[in-house]
């Protein structure tokens, strides 16, 4: 689907163009338009924007290469730049998709596969209020100033899961019961430790892309103001790169303290099996004896012979029981 904004007063009106009949026929896009929005494009899409705008979009094999030379270049004069973002980071299955953005002159040119978030913030807030004397460029620094916002957001969540998910395994007094709890509790950190991996891993390639914009920023003669928001955006970055590391360093040590914990309940449920084993072994052991059929037991002929049986056996089995009770072994 193709999509162009164009300014309109004080808004941004977003264009759908599902029929190129007029474009087919040497047609042009609205002027003014700033953004030009490709989802998941036709082929004949992509072709009447190369040749409007003269220049050759990436295939979707090459927006996926990670070779920076194949996400950040310049080619007849347009700047072309990848980066990962994340999508579906409210479902339980998170994922990344690489976003190709393209200032052809002060327009811009978008195309995706997916539908991350920050699109619909960045298009919901330009289509109610845009700013006068809008470019390409605004957009672009719209977009990756709600892409580290949404990533900001989304550490922040995990952060609350990652701090729920300790209390549940340090501090709770025996609260967390055996069994699927235990497998319930690994599945959610795997989780949220793929979920971070995901969000460093997009924050590390719009660190490059911003890099790369500060350098070309001279060459385009962007204004003071936009080069001081790259820089803060890399600050920005940066800062929540380094809480994605203390997370994924976190997410590590609840992930050996719960083995730690599931080993302890192992040990307990061994050790009990252990002292049962202990203590029924003299009964069982008393009780062979005197179940042996030997003509000459001397006493077989007691009268008090069973209830003096059962009692030895109960005081075998009573004896190791408070003897581990006093050695704290239980």
């Amino acid at each position: 689907m193709l999509s162009v904004s164009v300014p309109c007063g004080a808004t941004l009106e977003r264009i759908n163009f599902e029929h190129f009949e007029n474009f087919e026929a040497g047609g042009k896009f609205p002027d003014g338009a700033v953004w030009l929005d490709l989802y998941s494009p036709t082929p004949a899409e992509n072709k009447l924007v190369e040749r409007t705008l003269g220049i050759a979009l990436p295939t979707r094999e090459e927006m996926q290469e990670i070779e920076v030379t194949s996400r950040l270049y310049v080619e007849n004069g347009a700047r072309f730049m990848t980066a990962t973002l994340m999508c579906h980071s409210d479902t339980d299955v998170p994922r990344t998709t690489p976003v190709t953005f393209i200032l052809s002159g002060h327009r811009l040119v978008t195309m995706r596969y997916d539908e991350p978030k920050p699109f619909a913030i960045v298009g919901a807030k330009l289509t109610r209020l845009c700013p006068p004397n809008i470019t390409g460029e605004t957009v672009l620094m719209d977009l990756l100033d709600a892409v580290i916002d949404r990533a900001a957001d989304i550490l922040e969540k995990i952060g609350s899961d990652v701090d729920a998910i300790s209390h549940a395994i340090l501090e709770s007094e025996g609260g967390m019961s055996r069994g699927r709890s235990f497998k319930d509790m690994l599945k959610s950190i795997g989780r949220r430790g793929d979920h971070t991996s995901k969000v460093r891993e997009s924050l590390v390639s719009i660190g490059r892309l911003l890099l790369y914009l500060a350098a070309e920023a001279d060459t385009m003669k962007w204004a003071k103001d936009q080069r001081a928001a790259i820089k803060g955006m890399q600050r920005d970055v940066q800062s929540l790169s380094d809480h994605a590391t203390y997370l994924s360093q976190k997410i590590s040590f609840l992930l050996d303290a719960m083995l730690g914990v599931v080993s302890l309940e192992q040990n307990n449920i061994i050790k009990i099996f252990s002292v049962a084993a202990v203590v029924f072994m003299p009964p069982t052991l008393i009780a062979s004896i005197y179940g042996m059929n030997f003509k000459h037991m001397p006493e077989l002929d007691f009268d008090f012979g069973y209830p003096f049986a059962l009692a030895l056996m109960l005081l075998a089995a009573v004896l190791p029981y408070f003897f581990f009770r006093w050695m704290k072994w239980l």
